[in-house]
């Protein structure tokens, strides 16, 4: 028997409803917030997890591939074609990391900093 179910991932950002919005837009799930704007989160109509953002105080982005700021955690999304993926992740705000180690996968940081990647098969 587990000891607990629904897991959750919860990222850390200085604006909640900002990254929500971004990673709505970047997976097509629908987004809810908080009434104060602390807490938001991005949910599928799958039966998929909610992914939820937190804002904190002196929020601090993860370096990537350093680790003076560690990356914390990041996520990896899989997509049809990198090419068109990166056209689309950059028009909704995420930046493309200089440091590239791969060829089946592409870095990017999200609007607060966070690593992700997009992948393909």
């Amino acid at each position: 028997m587990a000891i607990a179910r629904f897991p959750s991932l919860v990222i850390d950002c200085p604006d909640a409803r900002a990254l929500a919005t971004f990673y709505g837009a970047l997976l097509d799930w629908e987004v809810s917030v908080d009434e104060d704007g602390g807490w938001a989160e991005a949910t599928s109509r799958e039966p998929y997890p909610p992914i939820a953002f937190q804002r904190v105080e002196d929020y601090r982005a993860p370096q990537w591939p350093g680790q003076e700021v560690p990356q914390q955690t990041h996520l990896d999304v899989m997509v049809d074609d990198l090419d068109t993926g990166e056209k689309a992740v950059l028009e909704l705000g995420a930046t493309k990391a200089g440091h590239q180690p791969g060829t089946s996968f592409r870095v990017f940081l999200d609007p607060a900093g966070h690593p992700f990647c997009l992948c393909v098969d």
